[in-house]
């Protein structure tokens, strides 16, 4: 599903951002990512859809050699992943549905299909009464589900998170993460970087520790490990 070998970044001026990292995760595994800040979480994270590029070492994505893809490949393979960030990346001008049946008209899929599959996907993060409202309309724990249901919508096997709940109340954030837990058990491989505590301690799934770009703790059911 993925595997990382001797991965390195170093940044324009010197900046180590990751260093011998060596990571496989399993199809079906929920894995979270922590560290302090500027630990090289985000580094990691962005190198699993091709935004940042190793210095050294190889990353292969479900089968794929994403070093490998040329430009235009680079987009079929982020469409085979589900990608959700802190901020939504909503589109502000088109409803929640539009949102998210943007991500399958950019594949050509059938118009019945995306108003059956983005109604079945509205349903599973409970926005469906909210179909035609906009961005603007909507709390930041709406927006997030959008942004969750917009990534799930072609069924990806792999989504990949970076900090979804860091700009979410603690209430919010545990609605947030009980769809996660939804779409992991349905089989979705999900790798998500948090500084999120009390999610990563009550979840007891895989944690891998970051520090100076250097992966210092690989434990199954781990705990977040640090003080908040």
């Amino acid at each position: 599903m993925l595997i990382m070998s001797d991965v390195s970044k170093v940044y324009p001026g010197g900046s180590v951002a990751l260093q011998d990292v060596n990571v496989h995760i399993e199809p079906g595994e929920f894995v979270f990512v922590v560290g302090p800040s500027g630990a090289g979480k985000s580094t990691f994270i962005k190198m699993l859809f091709r935004e940042v590029l190793p210095t050294t070492g190889s990353i292969f994505v479900n089968g794929m050699d994403i070093l490998a893809l040329s430009p235009k490949e680079i987009p079929f393979m982020r469409r085979q992943l589900g990608i959700i960030f802190q901020d939504y990346r909503l589109l502000p001008d088109r409803t929640v549905f539009e949102n998210v049946a943007f991500a399958m008209q950019v594949i050509e899929a059938p118009h019945r299909k995306i108003r059956r599959q983005v109604m079945n996907v509205l349903d599973l993060v409970g926005l469906r009464d909210r179909a035609n409202a906009y961005p603007n309309e909507l709390s930041g724990g709406e927006q997030q589900r959008v942004a969750i249901a917009r990534a799930i919508v072609n069924n990806p096997v792999f989504v990949i998170a970076d900090e979804p709940t860091g700009n979410l109340d603690p209430e919010t954030s545990w609605d947030i993460m009980g769809i996660f837990k939804a779409i992991n058990d349905a089989g979705t491989t999900i790798v998500m970087a948090t500084h999120d505590k009390e999610v990563v301690d009550a979840m007891g799934q895989r944690v891998i520790a970051i520090e100076k770009g250097r992966i210092v703790r690989d434990q199954k059911e781990g705990a977040y490990g640090y003080e908040v």
